[in-house]
């Protein structure tokens, strides 16, 4: 029997703590009411969209959705359609078509990582085989170009303008930084591509969309891309994180699988002979890994990463990231929604999961 995760609540704003840390006080209760009354029109919209009338496809293309999923995307889409006239039908439409081009992007960033956990459940390739994850994720981004379609021409473009760095992130990625490449600079560039960019659409199409003023596209842009690059960033040290059950994901997916992240490029600068050793000892675990060893082999030097400098380093430039967001937001008007962002870039790079 194909394993099924549980369906997502309705109450999607209180998986980054909006409720909490996010519209704090009354001031932000109406705010609230209708960033939640958004997101619940988005999770409709969005079973809706996910329906296929193959009965494989339709369970798969499901999957991870109801796997569940903090809603970061809308949850910024319709915040910042609130500059304009709201959740229209255009916003609602680009900020589900974002979010399935996001799900999308999971099945096949697993299948690359050999990830065999995501959102808590067994990876859909680890279910069904790499051929049918990936098809899977083809499927959704499908269906998210076909819901772009319908609001017109420039959210076409801006769905394939987004699409096309996703993929150039994924490919540089894979590649990795060449020679005279600087290894941080590089990294920091594929995160932009790879997270920043999805993010940044997601903010752009609540503007857009919401007829806001076009002054406010720019700002918001520039903001969700450094937010994703500080989400990612966060990300990178939750991923060293020894508390599987809370994080979904096997303590090191990422270099296990030989994916360098930040704390492991901080690390191989420093200079010190156990940093140094340490490095090393990662390096040839990888490589046995690569090889067919058992990944446990690498439990003990990640947790020595965890503990290291380089990983408290990591935290700190997720928060600078995070700072560099809050700048951006400089030209919009002052008020709660700005204030509501500003509290979104600091949460994110709280968060523990």
């Amino acid at each position: 029997m194909t394993p099924r995760p549980g369906t997502p609540g309705s109450q999607i704003a209180s998986r980054l703590g909006v409720t909490e840390r996010i519209f704090v006080g009354p001031r932000m209760r109406k705010l609230l009411a209708t960033v939640e009354e958004g997101l619940d029109l988005v999770e409709a919209r969005l079973a809706g969209e996910l329906k296929v009338g193959d009965s494989l496809a339709d369970v798969t293309s499901r999957y991870l959705y109801e796997a569940g999923g903090k809603r970061m995307r809308p949850m910024l889409a319709i915040l910042t359609a609130q500059l304009g006239s709201g959740v229209t039908d255009d916003v609602l439409a680009g900020a589900t078509a974002l979010e399935m081009t996001h799900l999308g992007s999971l099945y096949h960033d697993d299948v690359m990582d050999e990830a065999d956990r995501r959102r808590g459940v067994p990876s859909a390739h680890a279910v069904w085989g790499n051929s049918v994850a990936i098809l899977t994720g083809d499927l959704l981004f499908s269906r998210a170009s076909q819901l772009m379609a319908q609001v017109g021409e420039r959210a076409i473009r801006l769905q394939a303008d987004t699409f096309e760095r996703l993929v150039l992130g994924q490919m540089h990625e894979t590649v990795g930084a060449q020679p005279g490449d600087d290894p941080v600079d590089f990294y920091l560039q594929v995160l932009s591509d790879k997270t920043g960019s999805l993010i940044a659409a997601a903010a752009e199409t609540g503007v857009v969309f919401s007829d806001a003023s076009d002054e406010y596209a720019a700002p918001v842009r520039e903001f969700g891309e450094r937010v994703g690059v500080a989400f990612q960033l966060l990300d990178d040290v939750i991923d060293l994180s020894a508390d599987a059950e809370e994080t979904g994901k096997v303590p090191g997916t990422d270099l296990r699988a030989g994916v360098p992240t930040m704390p492991y490029l901080l690390l191989g600068r420093a200079t010190d002979p156990a940093s140094q050793a340490l490095k090393v000892t990662i390096d040839e675990g990888v490589a046995r890994i690569s090889d067919g060893a058992d990944p446990v082999i690498l439990d003990a030097p990640l947790a020595q990463l965890r503990d290291h400098p380089a990983t408290e380093a990591t935290r700190r430039l997720a928060h600078e990231w995070s700072d560099r967001a809050v700048a951006a937001l400089s030209p919009l008007p002052d008020g709660l929604v700005r204030e509501a962002l500003t509290r979104f870039a600091q949460v994110v790079v709280d968060r523990s999961s």
